[in-house]
């Protein structure tokens, strides 16, 4: 053990890292970083690492084999799961926790374009899904989120952070604001902040939603939410199993992709619906919205800002068009002679 070094635990190394970030990091970002490093300290106390001032390059060799070999992690899983230990490490290393330089031992796993191919909600699907909602559930809080979702792309953590006044019925747009002092921040802060403009169906069912289920509750900050429960303001965890729920195929069709027997089904109870090997949180969702903009001839730039995603990110982990699609559609813009 180096004699510079201050002992450290995991458990208490983990907290003082998050604490440490908790006042420049969005809040979803900070709960990644908690679930993460979460894994590292159960593995550690597995192992036995009592004290991080002996942790060596060789215990991140077998940390990663683990997660990769043992755990099953995908590409894009493990990339997102090292960095976040490089960027701890390094705090550690500032703070006399671990050996200065060990973060560098950690090497980061190239994506290929495979990697970032990954689930998505698309069209037909969304289509038989809204047939249902607008029958059976119409201007009810789950289909209001699910219209917005689909429509605009946001984020869930956007979307549970709308007020009712952030939606002009009018003038038919919304307004993303980040105001992390009251519990509702965006994924990239100010840079966030933008004003989207909404379909007339979207507003329609929003306008409904206002008029005939919204139950007008105040949060604690004196403002009125534009998705509320009954008791509060929709959090993330709760609009992410809003859309395990009508994802479902048996849902909006009746029908189980996977042989099971619907009455039977463990996936039915509302706290179990993640057991639904079909099911989609909504970051599919936002993929699937993405590229129907992109398909729709709806130019990159503007996918961009309305999305909030650099199109450095769209070409990598959200544009699921083929690349015979992107030509067909080059081709319309190409001059005739």
């Amino acid at each position: 053990m180096t004699d510079d070094l201050e002992p450290i635990d995991p458990r208490t190394a983990k907290q003082m890292y998050l604490d440490a970030r908790s006042h420049e990091l969005a809040d979803s970002t900070i709960q990644s970083h908690r679930y993460r490093l979460k894994q590292f300290v159960l593995w550690c106390e597995e192992e036995d690492i009592e004290n991080l001032n002996d942790f060596s390059g060789r215990d991140i060799h077998r940390y990663r084999v683990k997660r990769r070999e043992e755990d099953g992690l995908a590409t894009a899983t493990m990339k997102g799961q090292l960095a976040t230990l490089k960027t701890f490490l390094r705090f550690l290393a500032s703070i006399d926790g671990v050996k200065p330089g060990l973060d560098e031992k950690i090497i980061l796993p190239t994506l290929t374009e495979e990697d970032a191919r990954v689930e998505m909600l698309d069209p037909e699907r969304a289509d038989a899904i809204f047939d249902h909602l607008e029958q059976f559930r119409y201007a009810t809080l789950e289909h209001a989120l699910l219209t917005v979702l689909w429509h605009t792309g946001i984020r869930i953590g956007a979307a549970v952070g709308l007020d009712a006044d952030d939606y002009n019925s009018e003038e038919q747009y919304l307004i993303l604001k980040h105001r992390p002092e009251q519990g509702t921040s965006l994924k990239n802060g100010k840079g966030s902040e933008r004003v989207i403009a909404l379909q007339d169906h979207v507003c329609t069912v929003l306008d409904d939603w206002l008029e005939v289920n919204h139950n007008g509750l105040v949060d604690e900050h004196g403002r009125e939410p534009l998705f509320v429960t009954r008791q509060n303001r929709l959090s993330r965890n709760r609009g992410r199993t809003i859309a395990y729920q009508y994802t479902r195929p048996c849902v909006y069709s009746d029908t189980c992709p996977h042989d099971r027997d619907i009455d039977d089904c463990e996936a039915i109870p509302t706290s179990n619906v993640h057991a639904c090997p079909s099911v989609l949180s909504p970051h599919p969702i936002r993929r699937g919205a993405i590229t129907y903009h992109l398909r729709k001839d709806t130019p990159e730039p503007v996918v961009s800002s309305r999305m909030d995603v650099s199109p450095d990110v769209i070409d990598l982990h959200y544009d699921q068009r083929s690349s015979v699609d992107k030509m067909r559609q080059r081709r319309r813009y190409l001059p005739d002679s």
